[in-house]
C-alpha cells in the first residue's frame, strides 16, 4: 500500500473516520493483493452508514482514485459480479 492521504471529512467522528478509512484499504487489498468476497461487501455496508449520499460517495471514489488510482466504483462492480469466495481486480 503507497502513502498517500485519503479523502476525509473532518466532521466526521473518530469511529465513522475508522470505518472510512477501513473501507479505503479493503479496497486496497482487493485491486494488490486480493480479498474475501463478503468481507468487501461487509466493508462497504460499514462505509455507507457513514457515506450514506450517492453524490458524497462518488466524491470520495474521485478523491480515492486520484490519490491511489484505485476505483470505488469498478472495485464493487468486481465484487458484486464474482461468483467465488475471493476476488481480485483485474485490469482490462
Amino acid at each position: 500500500m503507497a502513502n498517500y492521504s485519503y479523502p476525509i471529512d473532518e466532521d466526521w467522528t473518530h469511529e465513522e473516520l475508522t470505518l472510512v478509512i477501513d473501507f479505503f484499504n479493503l479496497v486496497e487489498e482487493a485491486n494488490e493483493t486480493g480479498i474475501e468476497k463478503a468481507a468487501f461487501l461487509a466493508g462497504y455496508k460499514r462505509f455507507k452508514t457513514v457515506v450514506k449520499s450517492i453524490g458524497e460517495e462518488k466524491r470520495l471514489g474521485r478523491q480515492f482514485q486520484e490519490a491511489s488510482g484505485y476505483s470505488i466504483y469498478q472495485t464493487l462492480q468486481q465484487a458484486k459480479a464474482t461468483t467465488g469466495k475471493r476476488f481480485k481486480m483485474s485490469v482490462n
